[in-house]
């Protein structure tokens, strides 16, 4: 069941009228109505280890099903649980999922093997361990696991080539994660595949590798985790406020009165969740866009950072109970409202607004010189494979380290692949003071196209 603005696989697997649920999201809805529907009970619900990217629904579905929640060895939590041990194995119905304790991407870190109901081998459930084309980045848990990066990789060595290369070429992976996720480097686009063809393709999967040359690899070339994923840890371990109440509170109608005594009040986030095209005609002043309709949770949780953060929301309308849930999809629980009417009815009201300074590519082209101010917000990888000559690379996920960098008083150009992250970057910019950002529409996709020399 896989939610593609986290690039997180949950999954539910069925057998005469048991089930068990692998790695939920926080709406547990899905999980409670499929149940339903096979006329199922869930039986158990297993973590592979605790999420950084993400709030599990492990908390709420168990409250709500009865069912316990079971961890690998290693695991500690502060609401009851089941740590199970290594090697022992769960019914649901007629089949089986054994324990294989996988530490490495983090101590608890647990792979789920489900064997058929005539005992075979048929699939695992890798969590952060095995990815499709990578596996799970070994510094997110050194902190508190009091190692190194390089001695959680020698152990994700060991617990990739004793638990999981041995297991049979037809067995099926089951990742928690495919590309675009944060808890890896190189995943692939696919969301399934076979450990056969990982053993061939993927170069943590080397029959010829040695565990200096593992730790090398795996270690290279991680930029820091996102600000966010401790908390999403503690809030895993430690439980966390029921999504309904978090529902009920952040889809509060906030009138634009009501909504601006509260900004001033609380000090909140204004994020303003509409298509990048509605928010460079016209937005709130020092609001921040990260558009729902993109990579928007991980967004938020990279940018804002603090998942207490007060909120209130600017959404299209119809979609604020989806805003709301997306966020506490990453913890950020603390929505305060929504603006009743969107952004119409600020305006409406004759308040004040902003606009962002937007161009098309060909007129860039027309503007262009060699000593052209010109910031490309996309990742390192994407820029060192093709960019504009004398163009700086501030990646958008380090915009606050490179504030510096842009001029105060000269007028400067913004653009990323396709014109969503610049106008984020655009946003954050001038909520800060800097005016003088215009942002290239169409991103580098448009510059290409118009013909602006690239330096590939």
């Amino acid at each position: 069941m896989y939610t593609g603005c986290l690039a997180q696989g949950a999954y539910y697997i069925e057998s005469n009228g048991e089930a068990a649920i692998i790695d939920p999201i926080r709406e547990i809805k899905p999980y409670i109505e499929k149940s339903k529907e096979d006329n199922a009970n869930i039986k158990y619900i297993f973590e592979t280890h605790f999420h950084a990217d993400f709030v599990s629904g492990h908390v709420t579905l168990s409250k709500e099903s009865g069912a316990p929640i079971v961890y690998g060895p290693e695991a500690k939590t502060s609401f009851d649980s089941i740590i199970a041990t290594d090697g022992q194995e769960f019914k649901v119905g007629d089949v089986t999922i054994t324990v294989l304790h996988t530490p490495g991407h983090t101590l608890e870190s647990t792979t789920f093997l489900l064997k058929d109901e005539k005992g075979k081998d048929h699939a695992i459930f890798s969590g952060d361990t095995l990815f499709l084309g990578d596996v799970g980045r070994p510094d997110l848990a050194q902190k508190g696991a009091n190692m190194t990066q390089e001695q959680l990789a020698e152990m994700l060595f060991d617990s990739l080539r004793t638990k999981i290369m041995p297991l049979s070429d037809d067995v099926i992976v089951y990742p928690a994660h495919g590309a675009g996720s944060a808890c890896g480097k190189n995943m692939s686009k696919e969301t399934v595949g076979t450990l056969g063809v990982q053993k061939q393709t993927n170069y943590a999967l080397r029959s010829d590798m040695t565990k200096e040359e593992f730790v090398k690899e795996v270690t290279d070339g991680l930029l820091p985790p996102p600000s966010y994923f401790p908390l999403n840890v503690k809030m895993n371990k430690e439980g966390y406020e029921d999504i309904q109440e978090v529902l009920e509170r952040g889809t509060r109608e906030l009138t634009p009165e009501i909504f601006e005594l509260l900004a001033n009040e609380t000090g909140a986030v204004i994020l303003d969740v509409r298509h990048q095209s509605d928010y460079v005609e016209g937005h709130i002043p020092r609001s921040i866009f990260i558009g729902l309709d993109g990579g928007f949770a991980p967004w938020v949780g990279a940018l804002i950072g603090d998942v207490k953060q007060p909120i209130l929301l600017i959404t299209p309308k119809g979609r604020e109970e989806e805003t709301v849930t997306r966020l506490s999809r990453v913890g950020f629980d603390n929505t305060l409202g929504y603006l009743k009417g969107s952004f119409e009815a600020w305006q409406e009201e004759g308040r004040e607004i902003d606009t962002l300074d937007s161009i098309p590519a060909d007129a860039f082209k027309n503007l262009l010189t060699d000593t052209t101010p010109v910031f490309d917000v996309r990742k390192r990888n994407e820029f060192s494979v093709a960019h504009i000559e004398g163009a700086h690379n501030t990646p958008l996920d380090l915009i606050n380290n490179h504030f510096n960098e842009f001029p105060r008083d000269t007028t400067f150009y913004i653009h990323c692949a396709g014109g969503y992250r610049s106008v984020i970057a655009a946003s954050i910019l001038k909520s800060r003071g800097l005016h003088n950002v215009v942002d290239v529409a169409g991103g580098f996709k448009s510059i290409k196209e118009v013909g602006i020399p690239i330096i590939n």
